[in-house]
């Protein structure tokens, strides 16, 4: 068999706009190129801003990834003016960030990566007893009667009648890749009905702590409500705020659920899912180096105090889960962003490293006019840079939590990973893989979600002992900052490991630069040659129909891409396609 270059353009269920050309030999890909087709300009807006404003576009970066960049950006200030915030709010916003974690994570599984394992026209030959029967085996889930998997066939049966499939319209379908029996494929169509409904629950805690969802609101300096508790609080009147005991017993009511969806979903469907495809954790690895900058201070401490972190902050190289190393992401020498393969051009030249302090955003698009064939992947063929720790390529993201977790000794990461592999009867370095990625995403919401009761109980003995401070007015006014600062403002997004990097001077954004999850794994090759995360994992990989690269699917949604945080619009020429003047 010749070489033949596949093109997967756009990669489909994702936020965003990605592109694959994978070269076959026989069949096997021998390279992989990965492309965002869309230009970035989040960092020229901010330029000239109020620092204190820079939230509110940043968190404009994507609507899938809600709320994390408006929490890096307001710490990316907080750090540059070295501002404490009170403990309250330290614990709001470790409620809020693990709920987009569950959240976005059951999103992924259900609505953006099940389908590339479940077959959804199998599922209209299921017999729902046979479903029921599987479903209770499995689960003490409630909706799991014979009548319960009837309802769900007779509505997809309806559906698929109606001609008007949606995002159901061109899956590859009867492909030899999907093994779930229809009972399997049943049930997960069932719970994907499910996951919709409970999602339209959850979001009600970003709403009572942040006013809203998508994109919450914050402010530098702490959490953007008051806790109101006092007599008439609860009714709406005498000073209530929108976290009263009303709102607070909601966000009880919403971990209760959340915990709930992944204990009796969630993990059993993704441990039965996994259990026909044990395939796919021989597969898909990639680069083998991981990148983790931590999250969830404990007790309300600072994000800075990195000993206090949940998930720790640490590199780990060559799969070697013995020895964590270290990361300091104000070292000019250790992150650095390169565009050797990216439309853009440095002044210190195509080839060099730049620390994000330094960074620049010179838009050089150089490729093929639209509408094209291929990219052109021995030049520069990506709107997205490439990240480097030390010039080593680094994935990032739930396998690199985990993994982290596990190699720090975390207790419960132990049990719960060894748990896992005992039932599928794998050695732990399964978990370097395509379902690896897929099953640690799993157990991370789990991990996550039993611990926003800790958080929760904390800021209630907080209030109940009469400490209500949720803002640091103390560095609010201009008038108190130094000439000039730089900061970075760091988290542990739902896709990985994300920072903002803030100048100030003047009162005034200089240079701001945002690295996030998804230029870490779907940057382009560098200028030594090294793949990025994606490119890496396709590698080997052997596409039994290279006109349905269902292969390529699961291995490029197993990271989870969101694509919009590391693009934005611009026209081929690089001229904006729309202003707004704000006064």
């Amino acid at each position: 068999m010749s070489a033949q270059t596949v093109v997967v353009d756009p990669i489909t269920r994702i936020e965003g706009h990605l592109r694959i050309e994978a070269t076959l030999d026989n069949g096997v890909i021998s390279q992989a190129s990965s492309s965002g087709t869309m230009v970035r300009g989040i960092e020229l807006i901010l330029r000239g801003r109020d620092p204190r404003d820079a939230w509110a576009f940043a968190q404009r970066i994507c609507g899938v990834c809600t709320l994390v960049h408006g929490i890096a950006a307001v710490r990316s200030v907080e750090d540059a003016l070295k501002y404490p915030i009170p403990p309250n709010a330290q614990l709001i916003r470790n409620l809020m960030i693990a709920a987009q974690f569950v959240h976005d994570h059951v999103m992924h599984f259900y609505h953006l990566h099940a389908l590339d394992w479940v077959d959804v026209v199998s599922a209209l030959s299921a017999d729902p007893q046979k479903t029921s029967a599987l479903a209770q085996s499995i689960s003490s889930y409630p909706q799991s009667s014979p009548g319960y998997f009837k309802a769900v066939k007779d509505k997809l049966q309806r559906f698929v009648a109606s001609g008007q499939l949606g995002i159901f319209a061109n899956g590859y379908w009867g492909s030899p890749l999907y093994k779930l029996p229809p009972e399997a494929n049943l049930m997960a169509v069932a719970h994907y009905l499910d996951a919709l409904a409970w999602q339209r629950e959850v979001v009600k805690l970003h709403a009572i702590f942040g006013g809203k969802n998508p994109h919450p609101n914050f402010v530098v300096g702490g959490a953007p409500a008051a806790i109101s508790v006092g007599p008439g609080a609860s009714a709406g009147v005498g000073g209530a705020t929108a976290i009263n005991m009303n709102g607070l017993e909601i966000v009880q009511n919403v971990i209760r659920q959340m915990r709930s969806f992944v204990d009796e979903v969630y993990l059993p469907d993704t441990l039965a899912i996994a259990g026909f495809y044990k395939d796919w954790f021989k597969k898909g690895e990639g680069v083998g180096n991981f990148l983790t900058y931590g999250e969830f201070p404990s007790e309300g401490k600072s994000i800075n105090d990195l000993a206090s972190l949940m998930i720790p902050r640490g590199i780990i190289l060559d799969r070697d889960l013995s020895r964590v190393h270290e990361v300091d992401l104000n070292a000019s020498e250790q992150i650095q962003e390169f565009v050797a393969h990216s439309w853009y051009d440095y002044s210190t030249g195509k080839d060099s490293g730049l620390h994000p302090y330094a960074g620049q955003t010179n838009l050089h698009y150089s490729g093929p006019k639209p509408p094209y064939e291929h990219l052109d992947t021995q030049a520069s063929y990506s709107w997205l840079k490439s990240p480097r720790w030390q010039g080593k390529v680094m994935e990032v993201g739930p396998l690199a939590r985990v993994l982290m977790l596990y190699a720090k000794g975390d207790p419960a990461t132990r049990e719960l990973v060894g748990m896992v592999l005992s039932k599928l009867d794998l050695p732990p370095a399964a978990l370097f893989s395509t379902m690896g990625r897929t099953a640690a995403r799993t157990l991370e919401s789990k991990l996550i979600a039993d611990s926003m009761q800790g958080w929760y109980d904390q800021l209630m003995a907080n209030i109940r002992a009469g400490k209500l401070e949720t803002f640091n007015p103390a560095l609010w006014e201009p008038s108190t900052w130094p000439d000039s600062c730089k900061g970075v403002g760091f988290m542990e997004a739902p896709r990985g490991a994300l920072a903002h990097w803030i100048v100030i001077k003047d009162e005034k954004i200089d240079n701001y630069q945002a690295v996030v999850p998804s230029t870490w794994n779907a940057g382009p090759r560098d200028a030594l040659g090294q793949d990025g995360p994606y490119e890496a994992a396709l590698r080997g990989t052997t596409l039994v129909d290279p006109k349905q690269p269902l292969e390529i699917l699961r291995t490029i949604h197993s990271f989870d891409p969101c694509l919009a945080c590391a693009v934005h619009v611009a026209d081929p020429d690089g001229t904006p396609l729309i202003q707004i003047e704000v006064q």
